[in-house]
């Protein structure tokens, strides 16, 4: 869109240019042709352009957004890793003594 509207824009100015040299080449077609007319024209056809011109660029930065990839997606994810448990050791059995007193 946007070599579209560097198109028009230079097909606009042309028509500006010669239109207010000779106002009956650029708009043949009528009897009386007035460089009023043809300034009208051409602001009206520089709006035009200007406007397809800011369309192309927006669209043109939209798409390449959507090219790029996400930087967040492509960062690694931290896994957790396994660690083993310590198996618990089984309490000591301490063996009783007799007391003197049980003998």
């Amino acid at each position: 869109m946007v070599l579209q509207a560097l198109n028009l824009g230079i097909l606009t100015l042309l028509f500006f240019v010669v239109g207010m040299y000779k106002p009956k080449w650029a708009l043949f077609f009528m009897e009386k042709p007035s460089r009023w007319l043809i300034s009208s024209i051409a602001m009206i056809c520089f709006m035009i352009t200007m406007t397809m011109y800011g369309q192309g660029i927006k669209k043109a930065q939209i798409i390449e957004e959507h090219k790029k990839p996400a930087v967040a997606m492509t960062a690694p994810v931290p896994v957790p890793e396994v660690v083993p448990a310590p198996i618990p050791e089984a309490p000591k059995v301490v063996p009783k003594k007799n007391s003197p007193v049980q003998k």
